[in-house]
Order: structure tokens, then C-alpha cells, then sequence
């Protein structure tokens, strides 16, 4: 499950046997997610060793399920789902794991450190006013990659007529053959000019 949403449910005074873990929100995109169930959220939370940021993943087991307005004992795919979790609730503050994806230990998808896309641009730059072409993409450069509700800037390391070696700011989960946004800075925005399909790392 992509998550799309995160939240802090709790009110300031809450005592705190009462106090409830953070929520995630999303579409679940295979399988049944149950109460209970433990599940893992990569890529994770941010942490500093050895002066580099690396990624853990997060492990929790779901206390609650809404679905459809109401709480239930099991969800499927389809329509939005939220799942309260036994996580500090502050984790799920402001949106705080979106662009991670939750699911059962042992069944995510790659994490991508290094992106290879095959990809494909735009002849026109997206959401500028006139007929503003897009230049081939160069090495050094600076892009953002957007998959699903995820989002990392990056830097082209390598490239050839159609492909794209990325190194990322930030892991991405995503399965081989998934579509990703490419866009780059364009005046004093980023702007849309391509998209690719991941290949490998």
C-alpha cells in the first residue's frame, strides 16, 4: 500500500492510555490486510551514521482499520484505506511517511537507491505558457522522479539515447517496470518533461 496520507489523530490533552498511534492512508494494491497483522513501511525513517543518511525501515503491528467510513476487521484493494498503527504517533504527523509503502514483512518492492529508467521526454515543457521545447537530459543534472506518492531529486550519472542512470537523494520502493514523472528546474519552477519506466539500479 502506497502511503498517500499520514496523520497525528490525537488532541492535545489526551490522556494517554488513549492516545492512538499514527495513521497511514492509502489503497491497498494486492492482497488482505488484517488487524493484527504486522507490517513493514519502507523505505523508512532518515538517520544519520557514520555522517550519511541512511534509511530504516519501520515495523508495526495494525491496531485499527477504516474503510468505507467504518471500522473493519479486514481490508482488499480498492478505495481509499486508513490504518492506525502502533507507531509513535508523532511519526504520522504533517503527512510525515508519505511516499513510503507499507505492507507485510518480506512482500515490498525493491528499494532503489540508484534509478536506470528507460525514458522518454516531452517535446514541449508542461505548465509553461508557449511553446517551450525540452532539451536532452545531461549528466550532473538535477532532476525530481516521482513514483506513485513518492518523491526524490537526484542526479544523472550516467545516460545514453534512452536511458537514465539516477542517483537518488532519497530511496524509492517501486516495482521493476513501474512508471515515473521526470522533471526538471525550468525558470523558478520544477516543471514535467518526460516520463520512464524502471529498469534496475
Amino acid at each position: 500500500m502506497p502511503v498517500l496520507r499520514s496523520f497525528d489523530v490525537n488532541v492535545p490533552g489526551t490522556p494517554a492510555r488513549n492516545i492512538k498511534g499514527a495513521v497511514i492512508g492509502g489503497s491497498i494494491t494486492q492482497g488482505v490486510l488484517r488487524v493484527g497483522d504486522e507490517i513493514e513501511i519502507q523505505p523508512g525513517l532518515a538517520k544519520q551514521k557514520m555522517g550519511k543518511t541512511v534509511y530504516e525501515p519501520l515495523y508495526t503491528d495494525v491496531a485499527n482499520i477504516v474503510a468505507g467510513g467504518k471500522n473493519v476487521e479486514e481490508a482488499y484493494p480498492g478505495g481509499l484505506t486508513g490504518v492506525e498503527t502502533t507507531l509513535d504517533p508523532s511519526l504520522g504527523k504533517g503527512d510525515g511517511l508519505v511516499g513510503n509503502v507499507a505492507g507485510k514483512p518480506g512482500t515490498l518492492p525493491p528499494v532503489w537507491t540508484t534509478l536506470t529508467l528507460e525514458y522518454q521526454l516531452f517535446e514541449k515543457v508542461l505548465g509553461l505558457e508557449g511553446n517551450v521545447a525540452v532539451k536532452q537530459i545531461a549528466e550532473k543534472e538535477a532532476l525530481v522522479i516521482n513514483v506513485s506518492s513518492a518523491v526524490s531529486s537526484g542526479v544523472v550519472a550516467k545516460r545514453s539515447s534512452n536511458r537514465i542512470e539516477i542517483v537518488l537523494s532519497r530511496p524509492l520502493v517501486a516495482e521493476p517496470g513501474s512508471k515515473a514523472a521526470i522533471s526538471r528546474k525550468v525558470g523558478a519552477g520544477w516543471r514535467l518533461i518526460g516520463y520512464g519506466i524502471i529498469s534496475g539500479s
